[in-house]
């Protein structure tokens, strides 16, 4: 296995401990130059730079990442003050992510880079629901062969109302079983997700997301009878 190059060196806890989980080899460089002294002989899979460490660093490096034909997949970390430093930086990096981040969220998010660059396996775990199709290791999602690009919880919220079509989840069931326990946010996220949701499957198929009146939501047509 290709391991990832991270920087920076030391590799912040919150970053070593997410990589650990997930069960990435990765080696970690701490100057521009490190790129190719620490380079393993197999090569890098892809990289990781934390721009919210050292941003000027951060972005020398990812400069550096890609130089030549084949510029190496990267993750972006940033702080939620940095999105502004992204404009006209595309070409840099080919994902971000937002510090802190949920170390599902930030290896979904590695899968996805990995997988459309062509260095990560294909996986094969799909959700499906009639046209809907969401893969679960890529963290993709399509209605009729179109992508959706969904935000880390509206992919999660779809799939979680897709892996049991028919059935009729009240709100405070979506918010502790897709948010988790311990988020203090209201109902009013659930619906504000849904609405999103809705929005981006398009008119034609909004209307897989079902509502039940005083009760909560459904994909597809629910048995319910009040």
């Amino acid at each position: 296995m290709k391991p990832l190059l991270v920087y920076p060196s030391p590799v912040p806890a919150e970053l070593a401990q997410a990589l650990d989980m997930a069960g990435r080899a990765y080696v970690a460089v701490a100057t521009e130059a490190a790129v190719s002294s620490e380079r393993p002989d197999e090569g890098w899979a892809g990289a990781i730079v934390a721009a919210d460490i050292n941003a000027d660093g951060a972005w020398a490096i990812c400069r550096a990442l890609r130089k030549g034909d084949d510029p190496l997949p990267l993750v972006l970390l940033i702080n939620g003050r940095q999105l502004d430093d992204l404009a006209d930086r595309d070409a840099l990096f080919d994902d971000f992510c937002i510090t802190p981040f949920h170390p599902r969220e930030l290896d979904r998010r590695i899968t996805h880079t990995l997988f459309v660059s062509g260095a990560g396996d294909s996986p094969g775990q799909l959700v499906t629901y009639g046209e809907l199709v969401l893969n679960v290791d890529t963290y993709q999602a399509a209605i009729a062969g179109e992508p959706l690009d969904l935000t880390h919880m509206e992919y999660e919220l779809l799939k979680f109302l897709a892996s049991s079509p028919g059935r009729v989840f009240t709100r405070e069931v979506l918010l502790s079983r897709v948010w988790g326990y311990d988020y203090f946010g209201g109902a009013r996220t659930v619906d504000v997700h849904i609405r999103r949701l809705r929005s981006k499957l398009g008119e034609e198929h909004a209307g897989i997301i079902q509502t039940v009146r005083s009760v909560g939501y459904s994909l597809g047509k629910s048995s319910w009878s009040g």
